[in-house]
């Protein structure tokens, strides 16, 4: 059977074989301290460190439990506008069979099929999960509704997904939803200070850090970095104010790019312009914390970049991307023909029995097999949510950007790859 052990300052405070056993013995040695007179501080250390880890315990040990395969059924309780522009909307899920879910690793995101009409299968999405996992009865996922790409033809459609939510998800529908999944999560064990960044609506994910810290009463240091245009595109205004005043520990500094007349500085923002390491340097005491950026492609890498030039070592940034992360292609115009002059590869569909040649101006490999009209399944594609997970049954490739969890050797993430050799696919 699995120990649980608890050590603080160097002492060893609880070493059990199971959850009930490390509860008996937390309280034990929270009486032996106190009985002892032990530093008020370092019984207060003691207090919120075993508290944490044994909360974390009983998750993981609920995890198992709880958690589930395949697809299940959740009803929309609630819908929530989370700014004032009504582009960002909250929907509150609850098992549809009233049994508990699972908890999750704040940062973590929810896979949703969906019966998108007009499409010719079920769209597959991945949205993060927006609060902190502290209700066993519900999840909630914050989308916003997405127009057409900036500087599209006039003619681009606006996001499927998150529009099909906006317009057709009401209360009391039911939809399909795969189990948490991600690897872009908060060390919920360690207690060294932690940034959190976040843009636009990629502030999700580290929202819900923000929560789990602030509902756990985290006495760590922690700071969240918040960018987005003026006040009405501010997601979840007060609830992060709210977090703030009653945590010392926690500070908020919200930047606006393009503030309007009636923005208030220093109550609605802290800093007109962008989030950028040149502010966080003039915030922090020093670069010893841990990041976790979610936003923007353009936003995380011009600040992983500027953080690895400030010294941050590579394994305290921690970053994910959303949306679609496609090659830039030579053509103007997505096609399923190689350019003339380009350096070519034999790309196989094993599944589909289908045989086509690569070029760079022809994107990843899930772009090429949706050229080719080659049914493949897809999330995020941005590499995170592992939807687009394929055999790799000859060749090698390259990843274009760094994927949330990278494939076992034999498999590739084809939303985000292409070939560097001929390649056989088992689609």
């Amino acid at each position: 059977m699995a120990t649980t052990i608890i050590i603080v300052s160097g002492l060893l405070i609880i070493a059990a074989t199971s959850l009930q056993a490390a509860v008996g013995l937390y309280s034990i040695t929270a009486r032996t301290l106190s009985a002892n007179r032990f530093d008020r501080a370092r019984l207060a250390l003691f207090k919120d460190r075993a508290s944490v880890i044994l909360k974390r315990v009983e998750a993981d040990r609920a995890k198992l439990e709880l958690t589930w395969n395949g697809k299940r059924k959740f009803r929309v309780a609630r819908r929530v506008y989370e700014d004032p522009n009504k582009d960002i909307c909250s929907f509150y899920l609850h098992p549809h069979d009233n049994k508990q879910v699972p908890p999750f690793f704040p940062g973590q995101f929810l896979t949703f099929e969906l019966p998108i009409p007009g499409q010719a299968q079920p769209v597959i999405r991945c949205y993060s999960l927006s609060d902190g996992p502290v209700e066993e009865a519900q999840y909630r996922v914050s989308i916003k509704k997405l127009g057409p790409p900036p500087k599209a033809p006039a003619d681009t459609p606006p996001g499927l997904s998150s529009n099909f939510f906006h317009d057709n998800v009401q209360e009391g529908d039911i939809v399909e939803v795969f189990a948490p999944a991600g690897e872009f999560y908060l060390n919920q064990e360690s207690v060294r200070p932690v940034v959190l960044i976040g843009g636009g609506v990629g502030l999700t994910p580290v929202v819900s850090m923000l929560n789990w810290l602030a509902s756990t009463h985290s006495n760590r240091e922690i700071w969240f970095f918040y960018g987005t245009r003026n006040r009405n595109e501010h997601a979840m205004y007060e609830n992060i104010q709210q977090i703030e005043r009653e945590h010392p520990n926690i500070n908020t500094v919200i930047a606006y790019s393009q503030p309007s007349d009636t923005c208030k500085e220093g109550v609605d923002y802290d800093h007109k312009g962008f989030v950028g390491v040149d502010l966080m340097k003039a915030k922090l005491r020093s670069n010893n914390y841990v990041f976790y950026i979610c936003g923007p492609p353009p936003m995380m890498d011009m600040v992983t970049k500027d953080l690895e030039e400030w010294g941050v070592p590579e394994e305290d940034i921690n970053f994910e991307a959303f949306g679609p992360a496609t090659v830039k292609k030579t053509s103007s115009t997505d096609t399923a023909e190689p350019d003339a002059d380009a350096e070519t590869f034999d790309v196989e569909f094993s599944r589909s029995k289908l045989k086509v040649k690569w070029a760079a101006n022809m994107g990843t490999l899930l772009e090429l097999a949706e050229a080719n009209g080659v049914k493949a399944r897809s999330g995020c594609r941005a590499g995170n949510c592992g939807t687009c997970l394929t055999a790799l049954k000859q060749g090698d490739v390259d990843y274009l950007s760094k994927p949330g969890k990278k494939p076992e050797a034999g498999s590739c993430l084809t939303c985000i790859t292409r070939p560097k050799s001929n390649l056989v696919l088992d689609i």
